[in-house]
């Protein structure tokens, strides 16, 4: 899942904060992303676990902690994601103590949704991210 997480980041781009606990960022993942790889080798298309890993990049980007994935408390995926495709992802973080918050994830592209989901993570306390 290491390599996953470290393509996924690279994939992210123009992360913003958007009012108290908002993000927002951009993601185009292209066809030698490792997420294709097998997921379908006859139309390739991107895996839900790494749309997750989208939200979790741009948590640890943000805090510059590493993210752990709690639970998935929900999720809609709606659209298939091919690659190259350019995706807007919103996050609303709604703190609950000790390192621990809900987050809301929110998919777009070009106007429709793709997923909604809404997770529980912890921002570990070790060290800042590597980028």
């Amino acid at each position: 899942m290491r390599r996953v997480g470290q393509e996924t980041k690279r994939c992210m781009s123009d992360l913003t904060e958007t009012g108290q606990n908002g993000l927002t960022a951009r993601f185009v993942f292209p066809a030698e992303f490792v997420g294709f790889q097998g997921h379908f080798p006859w139309r390739p298309v991107l895996p839900a676990s790494c749309e997750i890993q989208g939200a979790v990049a741009m948590l640890e980007t943000w805090k510059q902690r590493r993210v752990r994935l709690d639970t998935i408390v929900s999720a809609k995926f709606s659209r298939l994601v091919t690659r190259d495709e350019e995706l807007m992802f919103s996050c609303l973080v709604t703190e609950a103590g000790d390192d621990r918050a809900e987050v809301k994830v929110s998919v777009v592209r070009g106007g429709e949704n793709v997923a909604k989901f809404k997770l529980r993570v912890t921002f570990e306390p070790e060290a800042a991210v590597r980028r």
